[in-house]
């Protein structure tokens, strides 16, 4: 039987995070920060780190620094283990001048990479989903079906199955049949899988173990499968062992700013559906050295707070307070996502809005990315769900809404007295 060590993760890094941009103007979907001190990637590393899979390939493309940079800073092993976090980015060869053009064509544009590491299994991971999942198990199930291909499947509702790729299986977990974010009940009613009315469906998770030699053979053979949901796992089903693994546990695809910021607000509950704090698999980031937060004569309630903070005087409730955020005093935050900053100010500044959140401000219904400095009586407030301002991306945009959340940013001022409100903004003339 196979061991771990025979086993090569390859993250996906994802292409230009369109439906999550402003946070991916200046980095990729992997780099952006979750929960107050962690980035996206740390989920997919520390999950293999965890389950005994230490060679790890990242492959990243569109805005890559800030993510190379987190990787290089923070996952390396010492002379005497063997394990590694590599780096495969995109590259013009003589075979190839194009980027990548889906999930399988990054794989397909790095398979001299992945043959070179002589790895039996290839576990392919996404880089932008929160959970915790033991991939031995998921590895030791696809050598006890002894599977070409396995997916990890988790049941959704039909309300949710158009996001997915929804797939039926037979007894012995067999995948039978396959349809990418089919539409429509008639392409549904063929595809039940479970007798739940809440989720009758099994969805795949975007995670897939491979045999080296079934990945070789589509993508070498099949040059136009782009991608693994649309093109290779409905054709592997008819010709290969394909089995659908189950996985129940907590999983939140990071793909939109309505389900980024969702899901970092229900971080800051005390029930929260997704621990951190698992003393036996934790998250790992960059270990900054940042001191402890300071709080002062303020309100905090359901806050997620991450060190190296200064608050004065503030009332927040239902939010995240990233690192190095500095709030002032009269400030006013509620069900907001504040990423915090990469630097302090120097004290040298001066005639400068400091970096953070300035006094009396008022945000309500807001994600503040990273650097942001706010003038003195700010105001935010959400707009109905659904509101985009503007539609499209507009990169010099100080302020947007998306899904009715308003974005401010990075590295964005906003000028004192501000006011981000629906009866305040003319939405035709911002469009």
């Amino acid at each position: 039987m196979p061991d771990l060590n025979s086993i090569l993760a390859v993250i996906l890094g994802g292409g230009r995070g369109a439906r999550l941009w402003p946070l991916t103007q200046l980095r990729s979907k992997p780099a952006v920060p979750i929960a107050g001190k962690y980035r996206l990637i740390d989920i997919p590393i520390s999950n293999c780190i965890n389950s005994g899979i230490y060679r790890i390939a990242v492959l990243t493309q569109f805005n890559s620094v800030s993510l190379h940079r987190h990787i290089t800073q923070t996952y390396y092993f010492d002379n005497f283990h063997t394990g590694w976090v590599q780096i495969l980015a995109a590259e013009q060869t003589l075979s190839s001048e194009d980027w990548y053009q889906g999930t399988a064509d990054a794989v397909r544009k790095q398979l001299f990479e992945i043959r070179a590491s002589g790895a039996k299994d290839i576990l392919i991971l996404a880089g932008d989903h929160l959970y915790r999942m033991d991939y031995a198990a998921l590895v030791q199930f696809h050598w006890d079906k002894r599977a070409d291909i396995t997916v990890a499947v988790q049941p959704v509702s039909r309300r949710d199955a158009h996001r997915f790729g929804i797939l039926k299986r037979d007894e012995d977990c067999r995948i039978i049949d396959f349809k990418e974010k089919p539409k429509g009940r008639a392409e549904l009613a063929d595809l039940v899988s479970r007798d739940e009315k809440e989720r009758p469906f099994l969805a795949s998770m975007g995670i897939y173990v491979f045999k080296y030699e079934a990945l070789y053979h589509f993508l070498t053979a099949y040059p136009d499968f782009d991608d693994f949901g649309s093109h290779v796992i409905p054709a592997a089903i008819k010709t290969h062992a394909v089995y659908g693994y189950d996985f129940d546990g907590y999983w939140q695809d990071i793909g939109t700013i309505r389900s980024f910021y969702d899901t970092n607000l229900e971080l800051t509950q005390p029930n929260s559906p997704f621990n951190f704090y698992d003393p036996q698999r934790p998250i790992y980031t960059n270990a900054r050295v940042l001191p402890g937060s300071i709080v002062e004569d303020s309100l905090l309630k359901n806050v997620l707070l991450a060190e190296g903070c200064r608050i004065q005087s503030a009332e927040i409730v239902n939010s995240v307070v990233g690192v190095r955020s500095q709030i002032q005093a009269g400030t006013r935050i509620r069900n907001s996502v504040i990423m915090g900053a990469d630097y302090y100010d120097r004290p040298d500044r001066r005639g400068e809005v400091p970096l953070g959140i300035g006094p009396k401000c008022d945000i309500e219904g807001a994600i503040l990315d990273k650097n942001v400095r706010l003038g003195k009586g700010v105001i935010v407030r959400p707009f109905p769900e659904g509101t985009n301002i503007p539609e499209g991306m507009d990169a010099s945009a100080l302020w947007v809404v998306r899904d009715g959340i308003v974005v401010i940013p990075k590295d964005t001022y906003i000028p004192a007295g501000t006011v981000i409100a629906p009866e305040s903004v003319n939405a035709q003339s911002m469009a």
